[in-house]
């Protein structure tokens, strides 16, 4: 991050991150159909990312993480193909994920909504409120010194105030140019067998902030819903052997040769379900499937991209909750939180 003009290609994609973020959230309405809204924000991200260095016609840039929307019981990963696709209804509680890249520098961002509610109450506020206080009190846990763990313990404290559970098994991880998935890492919450080595905050570090929180256990299971969203292993070669299967793949290569992308992306369906599964058979792809909670609980997601640097903390992606849709009977006691949250971020921004 040291590097003459690398902050500023992160600030522009986290920019394009979250305006796309705001024009999804507006889409997000009773009736809406779940695969046009991903791939509304899937073009969006597109077309804002053309504007930025347009001169220089070799630079990378685009979607670094394919729009998913999930509702409810759904953690996440929900990019439905058309032929699978479905309605968002009132009151469904609504994870927005998505991201930016200009020369391979991320702007990652999630959020959470209720479609067409006007306050919620309840679990539903519970969850919510536990996540983005959650996520905003980390991230004044963000700079250069401090220890990973203290992240994880902060998240604990807050869904302990509001009697939800943090996810299980969902790390925030240090990222760097074209690689979102770096050795340093925040775990979520740590159980007897999960766990990650101690990391000391240093300058120049970038991380995604990744909070989910549940009204569950925290345990979710892989559903049986399609998998589509996908990650290129750069690690591994094989020469496919249907054209259906090199034609798809030669597509991922030229649109998404690193980052991640959704399958619903590829205009013929079928050749890219016969691709999908050829190169699944043969390790080209890491995917992301989709977890769930039991069928009456919900999850809340929220993520920020933070930049560390010697005099600041800088978060380039995450947009405001409005926290008066959202009215619990719980709060936070514990001081320690309260006045992390007091702390303000604005000579940081």
């Amino acid at each position: 991050m040291a590097t003459p003009g690398v902050i500023d290609k992160y600030q522009q994609a986290g920019k394009i991150a979250n305006k796309t973020l705001e024009a999804v959230i507006a889409k997000c309405v009773a009736g809406a159909s779940v695969s046009e809204v991903c791939a509304f924000g899937d073009k969006m991200i597109e077309d804002e990312c053309k504007k930025c260095y347009a001169k220089d016609k070799k630079m990378e840039k685009g979607v670094a993480f394919p729009t998913c929307v999930s509702a409810n019981n759904l953690v996440g990963h929900v990019s439905p193909l058309k032929s699978e696709d479905f309605a968002l209804k009132e009151g469904d509680l609504v994870k927005i994920d998505l991201g930016a890249h200009i020369d391979g520098f991320v702007g990652l961002v999630a959020h959470t909504v209720v479609v067409g509610q006007q306050q919620a109450t309840g679990k539903k506020a519970d969850t919510v409120l536990a996540a983005y206080n959650a996520i905003e009190a980390s991230l004044r846990l963000l700079k250069p010194g401090n220890l990973n763990y203290q992240v994880t313990e902060c998240i604990g404290k807050c869904t302990a105030a509001y009697e939800v559970n943090a996810v299980e098994g969902v790390l925030s991880h240090q990222v760097n140019k074209f690689f979102l998935d770096g050795n340093a890492c925040i775990i979520n919450k740590e159980t007897y067998d999960q766990k990650v080595e101690e990391y000391e905050f240093k300058v120049n570090d970038v991380f995604v902030l990744d909070v989910f929180v549940s009204s569950g256990a925290g345990q979710p299971k892989e559903s049986e819903m399609r998998t589509t969203v996908y990650k290129r292993d750069i690690n591994r070669n094989y020469v496919l052997k249907s054209k259906a299967a090199r034609t798809f793949f030669n597509d991922v290569l030229t649109r998404y040769p690193v980052l991640c992308f959704s399958q619903r992306a590829i205009e013929d369906e079928i050749t890219a379900k016969i691709g999908v599964k050829e190169c699944l058979e043969h390790e080209l792809l890491n995917p992301y499937p989709v977890l769930l909670e039991k069928a009456d609980e919900v999850v809340a997601h929220f993520k920020y991209t933070v930049l560390m640097t010697s005099s600041s903390t800088i978060k380039t992606t995450g947009i405001p909750l409005k926290t008066d849709a959202f009215k619990s009977e719980k709060a936070i006691a514990d001081e320690e939180v309260q006045k992390l949250l007091k702390t303000s971020m604005n000579k940081n921004a």
